[in-house]
């Protein structure tokens, strides 16, 4: 399994950017997809998760109204659209999978085993 996030980038407070991750190697049918991020000496915080239908979609109450996790299945890509964007937002985020998620946490880390290299976004105030 290979994950391939982009779409990181600067943006001032109050903008938007869309995160892609291209997955490939295996079926993500039954998949779940999360995305986290890790800020300059914190720990990795969960963001968002969804099934890979879209049936399914968690966020951090941090991030919860303003943004969107969602996935084309047709092309392989999960993306987290970011609108409304604060400085507190800044930090490394990573695409996540779990190719059989029954009984794992999705809102842990420790729920997935396939992992992306990670995209830098920075909110400037």
């Amino acid at each position: 399994v290979q994950l391939q996030a982009c779409g990181g980038g600067l943006v001032q407070a109050g903008g938007s950017l869309r995160l892609s991750c291209a997955a490939s190697g295996r079926t993500f049918r039954s998949a779940a997809m999360g995305w986290f991020r890790q800020a300059p000496g914190k720990e990795r915080e969960f963001v968002a998760a969804s099934s890979w239908s879209g049936g399914r979609t968690y966020y951090a109450d941090s991030v919860k109204g303003r943004f969107t996790i969602s996935s084309d299945n047709a092309k392989n890509t999960v993306y987290l659209q970011m609108n409304t964007l604060k400085p507190e937002d800044t930090a490394v985020y990573y695409c996540a999978a779990e190719l059989d998620p029954y009984g794992r946490s999705w809102f842990d880390q420790k729920g997935y085993d396939y992992w992306g290299q990670g995209t830098q976004v920075t909110v400037s105030s």
